[in-house]
């Protein structure tokens, strides 16, 4: 995988005066599965969010979500990458930085291209990536509570 993503975080020096903090191409470049690599770029743990910590928030462990939180993720998917079916406790705001792919859930599929954005709330999905070259997408997980209706909850699965 050859994931490049460049971060820049800003932040406040000891006197309250704007600055970057961050400027760098992102290190923590993970894979899940094949044919998938992902970059945590920041997290946060509650919202509202705390703006005056020091810890680079990006390197901090954590799962797809982060409950009471949100992820910002970059996430690759190389063509004919592995399935994996899942469900998260999140609203995901999703944007195809570039490339094309399917978002497949449980009787339907919508194809995506770059400058599309999505609006994930829950369901069971999966991303394909029937094309010939990578699919990059920017994700935005805010936590949420499960959907639920007449006593069925959907939890998060996968």
């Amino acid at each position: 995988m050859t994931l490049e993503i460049r971060r820049v975080v800003t932040g406040h020096d000891d006197a309250g005066k704007a600055t970057i903090k961050y400027d760098e191409i992102s290190t923590n470049v993970t894979s899940g599965r094949p044919g998938q690599a992902a970059a945590v770029i920041w997290t946060t743990d509650r919202s509202p969010a705390n703006n005056t910590g020091e810890t680079d928030e990006a390197l901090l462990p954590v799962g797809t979500t982060h409950p009471g939180g949100s992820v910002f993720r970059i996430v690759e998917y190389q063509p004919g990458v592995s399935p994996r079916n899942h469900r998260t406790d999140s609203v995901d705001y999703a944007v195809v930085m570039s490339g094309e792919i399917d978002m497949g859930i449980d009787d339907e599929t919508v194809h995506l291209k770059a400058g599309d954005v999505l609006v994930q709330r829950g369901t069971i999905h999966n991303w394909v990536n029937n094309g010939t070259v990578p699919c990059v997408i920017a994700f935005v997980l805010v936590s949420a509570e499960p959907w639920e209706k007449n006593g069925v909850t959907l939890d998060a699965v996968g």
